[in-house]
């Protein structure tokens, strides 16, 4: 168990190609293409100081959110999710 909050959650997520939940590896390619296109990301600072990245995906009436943080030389997924703000349209 990793020692901060995470919001990992992609098999609650549909996928916008298939229109059935993200796999845990579907929801990485998904990422991968986010970032090799042209999806606009945005800074973060946490709260222990450390930075993450942002992305807010438009998936029809939803919004997908992604927090992102580099450590260790690795990319590590902290949030994928629907944004919390669309929880007063469900």
């Amino acid at each position: 168990m990793l020692g901060w909050p995470r919001d990992w959650r992609p098999t609650q997520v549909l996928d916008p190609e298939t229109g059935e939940p993200f796999t845990l590896v579907g929801a990485w390619e998904y990422i991968i293409a986010l970032l090799e296109g042209n999806i606009e990301i945005q800074p973060k600072i946490l709260d222990d100081g450390k930075p993450a990245y942002v992305m807010l995906v438009p998936l029809g009436a939803r919004t997908l959110y992604i927090k992102l943080q580099l450590g260790s030389g690795r990319l590590i997924g902290r949030s994928f999710h629907y944004s919390e703000y669309d929880k007063a349209s469900e």
